[in-house]
């Protein structure tokens, strides 16, 4: 059953719009450093989260802890003129951007006595402890889901980019059914006996963050 209480969902709020807003600025960022700038001409070199969010990625973080942001633009041959690898680091930038909030927002709750288990007496807004929680849970939740290998998710470009050329076809061919994959796996799966989300993202999110709490 999702827990859409007003204190949990005041959280997903606000670390959504920090969380998309650093994920797709550090793309934009590093794309700039390997002389690429498309992301400023397209205005996404921003910390506005406006120009970030996309409708259903958002509604589907707040809802199922998982989501996405509007893709920043990229000019993959610029980027590539700089660096063969380059392609992957820009998109590698963005997830652990969102590994790196996690770790930031951990710091509170590990050295300076911030409890995750003070609840709120309205329970109308969370305690920082409780928002401290949410944030890194759904930064990590984006950290590891956009790793996965599936287009359009950031994962895709590392594996094309560590895939021999002799495989780059078969990639290429699959590419436009990324998205249509990777709900079947999220979706169906369960249905097979094994959860994906719950077993690739849900249990290493969970033991990351009570790990980095101390917990």
């Amino acid at each position: 059953m999702l827990d859409l209480s007003s204190s949990v969902l005041i959280s997903r709020i606000l670390t959504l719009l920090i969380a998309f807003t650093a994920h797709e600025y550090a793309h934009g960022r590093v794309a700039e450093l390997y002389g690429d700038d498309t992301p400023r001409l397209a205005g996404r070199l921003t910390l506005n989260p406006l120009s970030h969010l996309d409708p259903i990625g958002t509604l589907m973080l707040i809802l199922f802890g998982f989501g996405w942001a509007k893709p920043v633009p990229i000019n993959p041959e610029v980027i590539r003129r700089k660096s063969k690898a380059g392609v992957m680091v820009v998109s590698l930038a963005g997830p652990f951007s969102n590994f790196f909030l996690a770790l930031v927002g951990a710091i509170p709750l590990r050295f300076f006595g911030v409890s995750p288990f003070l609840s709120s007496t309205t329970n109308i807004f969370p305690t920082l402890g409780q928002f401290l929680v949410e944030f890194i849970f759904l930064n990590l939740t984006l950290w590891l889901f956009n790793l996965l290998p599936f287009a359009p998710l950031d994962g895709e470009k590392v594996l094309e980019y560590l895939l021999p050329e002799s495989a780059q076809p078969a990639l290429a061919s699959i590419r436009p059914y990324g998205i249509f994959i990777l709900l079947a796996l999220i979706y169906i799966t369960p249905l097979l006996g094994f959860d994906l989300f719950t077993n690739l993202i849900g249990i290493p999110v969970l033991n990351i963050t009570r790990f980095l709490i101390g917990i």
